[in-house]
């Protein structure tokens, strides 16, 4: 059965295709039907992945709301297909639908939300830290609820990027985060996390003693703290009991 909304406003794009450049000035937006997106741009002087799309999201409406030139790039993954809005014909579903101007603003919001979020996450000063901030961000932001947790369509090397550190430093993260059963990687490259409050709870845990003792060259960072407590075997209740997030 044909989509007439594809069939109207619709295009698919290829891996690799580049949708919009950081700089160029933009007549329309973007909504993802089925594949993905990496939005990136440029900091320091180098290219930053800042989040990976999926179905449902849309990309490019700052530029047609405000009339400046696109703030990053976006580039096809996957095979994509999208919905290309102009600015009169969204401002016309945004008139005649409420619930439309609702989801927007709303979306609008999540992702000032997760800007501020990756600001106070670059400031934060352990690598590894880093890393596991990024990736509580991704899936609370951009992430696809799964039966057994949040599928983000980052990499750990997209994560590594995004916050500045090597992609050994992740790997690293991932590593131990898939022996405490906290997040592992799926047959499409994508990062699952099983938990995110269990996830925000151990880096709690990891970070309680800079909480109660004052900062010092010598202080202990979450880099030199093990990642796991004990090895974990196949029993569910052998598993390390962490925090809680309630206190």
């Amino acid at each position: 059965m044909t989509d007439p909304l594809f069939a109207r406003f619709g295009r698919e794009y290829q891996a690799g295709e580049v949708l919009f450049r950081e700089g160029e000035p933009g007549d329309r937006m973007f909504v993802i039907q089925t594949g993905a997106v990496r939005i990136t741009k440029v900091m320091g002087g180098e290219q930053k992945a800042l989040a990976v799309l999926g179905p449902g999201e849309f990309l490019g409406e700052m530029a047609i709301l405000n009339g400046k030139p696109r703030t990053a790039t976006a580039t096809v993954v996957e095979p994509t297909r999208c919905l290309l809005i102009d600015a009169r014909t969204l401002e016309a579903m945004v008139a005649k639908n409420a619930e439309i101007a609702l989801r927007l603003i709303k979306k609008l919001a999540r992702r000032l939300d997760s800007a501020d979020t990756l600001i106070e996450i670059l400031m934060h000063t352990d690598p590894k830290a880093r890393v596991m901030l990024a990736l509580s961000r991704h899936a609370e932001a951009f992430g696809e609820q799964l039966a057994d947790g949040v599928r983000i369509r980052a990499t750990a090397a997209d994560v590594a990027q995004e916050v500045g550190v090597d992609e050994a430093t992740a790997q690293e993260v991932m590593a131990r985060l898939r022996r405490l059963r906290l997040a592992r990687e799926d047959a499409t490259g994508g990062i699952v996390i099983a938990d995110i409050p269990r996830l925000r709870d151990f880096l709690e845990f990891l970070e309680m003693p800079q909480k109660f003792a004052p900062r010092s060259d010598d202080a202990p960072h979450i880099e030199d703290a093990p990642l796991e407590d004990a090895p974990l075997d196949d029993d569910a209740s052998s598993r390390p009991t962490l925090p809680t997030g309630e206190g």
